[in-house]
């Protein structure tokens, strides 16, 4: 990825031009977020925590029991939570709440409310209005308040395993931080008597069941021993040293035979190591023999072997210095093959040893076989007996075993009957707490800072995703590849003077006055000319030189005002314009082509009674339809339009307005024709053949940039002949903020010197 690629991807200058944009949004959803943030602490009750710590020590009874080994971890996790939860269980909570008398204390049952708390209760109180059955009974009130305050308790006690330790903090709210205090250590108090009433119980439950399977277990043992001792009377099983004589000869049998099997195996073994090396032929069994030390024919062997390999080598070598057929080497390959021939023959030697030795062993195991066979078939009858009485002494055992583990048992829980020493104990007793626990007020207020902050965030980031419209020229020249002319403030009430009113025609021949008291357009229509030296006038007379740079081989220019939508400041742009070229001394004429709705025409001081379709449809010399102002010498052909005209384009198109146009360029350096908005209109579009060019006027933050752009691709005619567009309504008090950092509307406000007479910013053009 390119570094431009990367600035693409992350534009920091584009974030932090947002921030600064979006500054004042966030600080108000900030500030807001302070404000009900100050409004929950106002209203939300203080809470008190008071907490105890309750340690698990099982080595507390190891004095009075026996205790096993260590649970592992999995199962002192498992234990813990279940004393975590027996903390939170309902049982302890009504122990808690009879032996505080918590459902009698008013401060418990109805603590104060939050307002969000408050309204959750009137609903629950006005739902329970339309609730009718009997009238409880004192029992039952009872039983509802302490089922109330056992809710209440539960839902405000804590107990939670001190990280991987064997502690558990216990902790309980409330708003009163007496009764704070006073209950958490009437819970650690519950919950250890809880601890010792559960070992008196299991162990009280656990002794009457022992001492009914006792003597259950004391008879059967007693059965078992008697019907033991009478079959090995009946059978004749008498046994010497605890074992049958027979038995004891068959045991020694079975062991040698055991040894026999070892010893025939190892022989056959050997002997089949021996026998494979011979079968492999001389050559192979001088080479991979192995010769035991055990054996008689070891040294020999070994010795020839050791001749051979010293024999081989001298041959190799003599073969690689003089070659296979000297006379030396053939004589150490005879001499080898001679040291082969006495291996083969003392390895076959010891070969045959060995099966010798296996055959004897063989024989040796068949006949132990044959002994332990016949010594089984003597007894089977005694061990038929013997089977059946083993079968009586296992019960009998198992029943004096049983009988042991349950007496010892018994005992056990007797002992522990009266055992007063609980697995538990408070190592940190709890006190009245000193300070509020909740709300606190750092952090709330912190949070609801933060919270406003994201907020904040959130809306100006949904208004910069909704943000489609121009706001600096970049945007023009990025989204249309267009000539940017400037900004034009929205126009204030701080205007100049009126001109002087209407005198004459263009011509002193032709003079017909109009109104000797007024001018011909409204203050609106004269910003231009009535502040020269405003920013408003200097982006207009930019206009200008745009076109007279492009136009510049047109001796008069036919210069069309168009916008997207309606209500833009087309018209006022567009008079503006005029105005100011009439006053630098151009001849300029300005028409109201906007047939439909002639908004020009209606800004006059004064209402027409003849205009532009008169002019064109040749029912009025065009040149007795213009008013002029006397000040600047501007020209005004107004639309005295009355009704709706459906032929609006084809009488601006036509061959009427081709020759007042024609005329008019003859008496005039300047026209401007204020048309109708493009898009479904179609007469700009119609006019675009007469026009040298077009000023597109855009709503500054008010005109979407894809309408514009999708308008002018509509119009190819228009686009090629657009010499700029001009951003008008600007606010430029926000103009900086949507600047890029570097860009020209950052250093706008050092511009002011140059700009006698500002606009005002508190009307609309």
């Amino acid at each position: 990825m390119t570094t431009d690629d990367a600035d693409r991807f992350i534009d920091l200058e584009r974030l932090a031009a947002i921030a600064i944009r979006q500054a004042r949004v966030a600080a108000l959803c900030a500030a807001v977020g302070l404000v009900l943030g100050a409004l929950y602490l106002v209203f939300t009750p203080a809470e008190y925590t008071a907490s105890t710590r309750i340690l698990l020590d099982d080595s507390l009874t190891k004095f009075a029991e026996e205790k096993d080994a260590a649970p592992v971890r999995m199962q002192a996790d498992s234990m813990i939570s279940s004393e975590v939860e027996i903390l939170k269980s309902a049982r302890l909570a009504r122990a808690v709440v009879l032996a505080e008398k918590l459902h009698e204390n008013e401060a418990f049952l109805n603590p104060p409310r939050s307002p969000i708390g408050w309204m959750k209760d009137q609903i629950k109180s006005i739902v329970g209005l339309f609730s009718f059955g009997p009238a409880p009974s004192a029992a039952s009130v009872e039983n509802a308040k302490i089922g109330k305050a056992v809710a209440l308790l539960q839902s405000s006690i804590s107990a939670e395993r001190a990280g991987r330790s064997y502690v558990i903090d216990v902790s309980f709210r409330s708003n009163d931080r007496k009764l704070a205090g006073a209950t958490t250590r009437a819970y650690a108090e519950a919950y250890l008597s809880d601890q010792l009433d559960a070992n008196f119980d299991a162990t009280q439950r656990a002794t009457i069941w022992l001492q009914g399977r006792l003597d259950e277990l004391r008879e059967s043992s007693q059965a078992a021993a008697l019907e033991v001792a009478k079959f090995r009377a009946e059978n004749g099983l008498t046994a010497a040293r605890g074992e049958l004589i027979s038995e004891q000869q068959l045991s020694d049998l079975n062991s040698q035979l055991i040894v026999a099997q070892a010893d025939t195996a190892n022989a056959f073994g050997r002997y089949s190591q021996f026998k494979s090396i011979i079968d492999s032929g001389p050559e192979n069994a001088v080479r991979n023999a192995t010769i035991p030390s055990n054996s008689g024919n070891s040294a020999v062997i070994n010795d020839l072997k050791a001749r051979y390999l010293n024999v081989s080598k001298r041959q190799q070598e003599i073969a690689a210095r003089f070659g296979e057929e000297h006379a030396q080497a053939v004589a150490l390959r005879r001499e080898q093959a001679d040291l082969e021939k006495q291996i083969f023959q003392e390895l076959k030697q010891i070969t045959e040893s060995y099966r010798n030795e296996y055959e004897v062993a063989k024989a040796r195991e068949t006949s132990l076989r044959e002994n332990v066979g016949h010594m089984a078939g003597q007894s089977s009858e005694t061990s038929e007996s013997m089977v059946q009485l083993r079968a009586l002494e296992q019960r009998s055992t198992a029943l004096a075993t049983l009988y042991q583990t349950f007496l010892s048992r018994h005992e056990e829980a007797s002992q522990q009957q009266s055992f007063p020493i609980a697995k538990a104990r408070v190592i940190s007793e709890a006190g009245d707490p000193v300070s509020p626990s909740s709300p606190r007020k750092s952090m709330v207020l912190g949070l609801s800072l933060v919270l406003g902050l994201f907020a904040g965030a959130g809306l100006g980031a949904l208004q910069e995703f909704r943000e489609r419209f121009f706001r600096t020229g970049e945007d023009v020249r990025s989204a249309l590849n267009i000539n940017f002319l400037g900004y034009l403030p929205i126009v204030g009430t701080r205007l100049t003077t009126a001109a002087s009113p209407v005198a004459a025609g263009p011509n002193p021949g032709d003079r017909q006055p109009r109104d000797q008291s007024g001018s011909v357009t409204p203050r609106i229509l004269r910003v231009a000319v009535n502040a020269p030296a405003s920013s408003f006038a200097e982006t207009l007379r930019n206009a200008k030189v745009a076109s007279d740079v492009v136009l510049q081989d047109r001796p008069s220019k036919v210069i069309g005002f168009v916008s997207s939508l309606p209500s833009e400041g087309k018209t006022t742009v567009a008079a503006n314009f005029a105005g100011l070229l009439a006053s630098q001394g151009a001849r300029t004429l300005l028409i109201d082509g906007d047939l439909r709705n002639p908004g020009l025409s209606r800004g006059l001081s004064l209402t027409p009674d003849k205009g532009l379709v008169e002019a064109i449809v040749g029912d009025q010399p065009w040149r007795s339809t213009v008013l002029v102002d006397r000040s600047t010498k501007l020209a005004v052909m107004p639309a005295a339009v009355r009704g709706r005209l459906s032929h609006t384009s084809e009488l601006i198109s036509g061959p009427g307005m081709r020759d007042l146009l024609k005329d008019a360029r003859t008496a005039y350096d300047y026209i401007i024709v204020d048309l109708p908005p493009l898009g479904p209109v179609v007469d700009a579009k119609a006019f675009a053949p007469l026009a040298d060019g077009f000023v597109m006027v855009a709503e500054w933050g008010g005109t979407p940039r894809a309408l514009v752009r999708a308008t002018l691709q509509a119009e190819p005619q228009i686009a090629a002949k657009v010499l700029g567009i001009i951003l008008n309504k600007t606010d430029m008090k926000k103009l900086a903020r949507y600047g890029s950092f570097g860009g020209s509307e950052q250093y706008l406000d050092r511009y002011s010197a140059y700009y006698v007479d500002q606009v005002g910013m508190d009307g609309k053009a």
